[in-house]
């Protein structure tokens, strides 16, 4: 499991890479193209955006803050799910998410000193943003619905559980 979950990881990064690779090669020349419209109702346009900041050019020129905050961050997660030692791939998953996504903008920020951003919601004034961006905030969605929503089951599963194992044993007990 472990295997597939880090496979998964390297696949979330190269694919951040590789869109902001293709990025960089086809969209910086021209700036703007369209990317998801229904005839002249635009969804999703492509913008190629260098991001010196964090989600909505927040702490804008912070390059080493940002690059350490996502280093703690990452090993922070890293951390608690060594320690939490949670099997449930839902969870696993998640984390997965998030760090590929911190990983695939942390390796722009230290190479070119900003993060790529290409996708332009045009529904509503939104920020732009990335694949990697998409990965941490997917992958934040999903752990708090573990959280939230599968952990407290398991617990609650895990307590009857318990409570049977003990009932079982005091009869064995009388």
């Amino acid at each position: 499991m472990i295997l597939i979950l880090f496979i998964f990881g390297i696949i979330l990064v190269a694919a951040d890479q590789v869109i902001k690779s293709w990025a960089v090669e086809v969209l910086k020349p021209v700036k703007v193209m369209d990317f998801i419209h229904f005839g002249d109702f635009e969804i999703l346009g492509l913008r190629y955006t260098e991001n010196t900041g964090a989600a909505f050019s927040s702490f804008s020129g912070a390059r080493w803050f940002l690059t350490g905050f996502t280093v703690i961050m990452l090993a922070a997660l890293l951390i608690f799910v060594i320690k939490y030692k949670t099997k449930n791939t839902f969870f696993l998953v998640s984390a997965v998410m998030i760090m590929s996504g911190g990983v695939g903008n942390l390796i722009d920020r230290i190479r070119q000193g900003y993060v790529v951003d290409y996708l332009d919601v045009k529904l509503f004034n939104f920020a732009i943003f990335n694949f990697a961006d998409i990965c941490v905030v997917l992958g934040a969605v999903f752990m708090l619905i573990f959280i939230f929503f599968i952990e407290p089951k398991i617990a609650s599963n895990d307590d009857a559980f318990k409570q049977e194992v003990r009932r079982i044993k005091e009869h064995f007990n009388e």
